[in-house]
């Protein structure tokens, strides 16, 4: 075997230096084990960044009020990462990644479009976190008086990258260890920042908003949605592919929609109290999301904060790399895993180094990343959940790595409808960068609709993200029940 995975079982997937060499390939029995409430830990510790507490001045951009936020806030995060915990089931049932699973809908070698879409995704994911947690340092430095300018963010740059693309490099069990560490340090210490924080809220602006419209009600649930689990569903069996057979399937869910959401659900609801007591809080956040939340603590805390914050980027940035360099491989690409992280690593590098250095706002690029790349993840979440449902039987091991086998070479209906409700999402969201002229082909629908065109009350809504999904799901249940009822009718 490969150290890619390009055949049906695994060996041994760890190496004497520590490194796994566990790519696409299903995990042999011998080597599956734990319970699912072992998912908690990588999942807490990638989504308890105090970059959820900045979602709450986003989700307030909207124009809604803070009723209205904590209730879309809720609801996107715990039903998004709920999609998290279903696909994560398929990882048990299956002992092969999201992206190798992902071939029983569109054909082995049809499964090439989303595993491009979901590289592009996490690459970007990882960027965007690298990049925060760069800005985040150059920020306390500069307000401790220690630096803070070029020198600093470079220096910083160059720490993070060593230990996002190290954790990358080495693999499942050195991040599962690397996550727990991170998971105690980050809970303990985002705690103490809440407690210092609260001190300085003025909760008689708190109700001061007044409710938004519905369309922007919908506008912020899409965002959430994107922002939170949408952006993890590709990766979502990685981890669970190393739970035995019999382990429990509502553990896998809850164990992965719990860990993932907790975190998330306190801190953006805490952030819409800050945001909504400070309105030039809200406001620093969307160039500076980590570095300005700052402003809120007193000098004796900084480092700690600095050490929370940066702690939980790189600990969503460990997860993504390692599921960037399995999407790599399930694009074609035929090199050992290791290798494919560390070419996402240089990447990273790459793009991180425009948005510290070059981007003059943070939140205008992160808002087009999530809405252009969340329309075909959606898309591809719906499918992925609609051959989930449909299939009775565990997954066949051997042919999601035969094109001649039961699951065949492409699925043309598959990739077809993945490619139509992406056409149909994108006609229904709009370009948040106004002055990027390039993405104004985005909302083609929304006129012909009669939704009020690009500058109607509807545009802001980035229906398409809602309607891809279930587009995809239900095109799916609709016109692939035959065809997974005769797969699993063979021997």
């Amino acid at each position: 075997m490969t150290a890619t995975g390009e055949t049906g079982a695994s060996h041994a997937g760890g190496h004497p230096s520590g490194v796994e060499l566990n790519g696409l390939n299903t995990i042999a029995e011998c080597e599956r084990g734990g319970q699912p409430r072992s998912l908690f830990w990588p999942w807490f510790a990638a989504n308890v960044s105090v970059l959820g507490v900045s979602y709450g001045a986003f989700l307030l951009g909207f124009g809604i009020s803070l009723r209205q936020a904590a209730l879309v806030a809720v609801a996107g995060i715990v039903v998004s990462y709920l999609f998290c915990g279903l696909i994560a089931l398929a990882g048990k049932r299956g002992a092969a990644p999201t992206l190798t699973l992902s071939r029983a809908a569109f054909g082995v070698t049809g499964n090439r479009l989303p595993s491009l879409i979901s590289w592009l995704l996490t690459v970007g994911w990882e960027t965007v976190l690298v990049s925060l947690a760069v800005l985040a340092t150059a920020t306390v430095c500069q307000t401790l008086g220690i630096g803070g300018g070029t020198l600093t963010k470079a220096v910083s740059l160059i720490a993070v990258v060593a230990l996002v693309v190290g954790g990358g490099i080495y693999g499942f069990h050195t991040i599962m260890r690397l996550q727990t560490v991170i998971t105690v340090l980050t809970a303990a210490l985002t705690l103490v920042y809440i407690a210092l924080a609260l001190q300085q809220l003025d909760f008689s602006a708190l109700g001061a908003r007044s409710d938004g419209s519905p369309q922007a009600m919908i506008g912020a649930f899409v965002f959430t949605l994107t922002g939170f689990g949408l952006g993890w569903v590709q990766a979502a069996a990685d981890y669970s592919r190393y739970l035995p057979r019999h382990a429990s399937s509502v553990g896998v869910v809850a164990w992965t929609t719990v860990g993932a959401a907790l975190a998330p659900v306190i801190l953006v609801l805490f952030g819409l109290l800050l945001a909504g007591a400070s309105a030039s809080l809200g406001s620093a956040i969307g160039s500076d999301p980590i570095g300005a939340l700052t402003g809120v603590l007193p000098h004796g805390f900084l480092l700690p904060f600095a050490l929370v914050a940066v702690l939980g980027l790189i600990g969503g940035a460990i997860l993504d790399i390692y599921s960037s360099g399995l999407a790599l491989l399930s694009c074609g690409v035929n090199i050992p895993r290791p290798l494919a992280a560390a070419i996402d690593g240089a990447l990273m590098t790459v793009g991180a180094i425009w948005i510290v250095f070059f981007a003059h706002s943070f939140i205008d690029p992160f808002q087009a990343f999530l809405i252009t790349l969340g329309t075909p993840i959606a898309a591809w979440c719906g499918i992925f959940l609609a051959d989930l449902t449909l299939r009775r039987r565990d997954y066949d091991e051997h042919a999601l790595f035969d094109p001649a086998g039961r699951y065949g070479r492409h699925n043309v209906t598959a990739i077809a409808l993945l490619a139509a409700a992406t056409a149909l999402g994108w006609g229904l969201v709009t370009n948040p960068m106004p002055h990027v002229g390039w993405m104004n082909w985005l909302g083609y629908l929304l006129e012909p609709l009669a939704l009020g065109g690009r500058d109607g009350a509807w545009a802001s809504a980035n229906l398409g993200v809602l309607v891809a999904l279930a587009v995809a799901y239900l095109g799916f249940l609709a016109l692939a029940h035959t065809r997974v009822r005769r797969q699993e009718s063979l021997p």
